[in-house]
């Protein structure tokens, strides 16, 4: 009685190390992640990524266009305007749902 006990106990205390195991393995390889140095590859990459972040912050838009593209982007804007039947196309639409209306009926 007692050593079924005391088995049942130990798988009990098994699998809830297991677990804690796991929670921190799969943490600390992500903070490992973030601190190992990176290869020069993804360095420049995510260099490039920042560069063009804090550009496109300061421009308010698009970085290094010309003016074909705003031309090419107020074309298909007013494309799309008259297959769609108008509306600002540069914002996400909003939705509105209304509740259906149920009625009941008597037996």
């Amino acid at each position: 009685m007692i050593l079924q006990q005391i088995l049942r106990l130990s798988s009990l205390f098994r699998s809830a190390v297991s677990v804690h195991l796991r929670r921190n393995i799969g943490l600390s390889a992500v903070v490992f992640n973030k601190t190992k140095e990176l290869d020069p590859v993804q360095k420049l990459f995510l260099d490039k990524i920042r560069e063009y972040n804090t550009k496109s912050k300061q421009a308010g838009g698009p970085v290094d266009t010309g003016p074909e593209f705003q031309k090419d982007m107020n074309e298909s804007l007013a494309r799309l305007q008259r297959a769609y039947g108008g509306g600002d196309l540069t914002k996400f639409p909003e939705f509105k749902f209304e509740e259906p209306k149920f009625e009941e009926t008597p037996k």
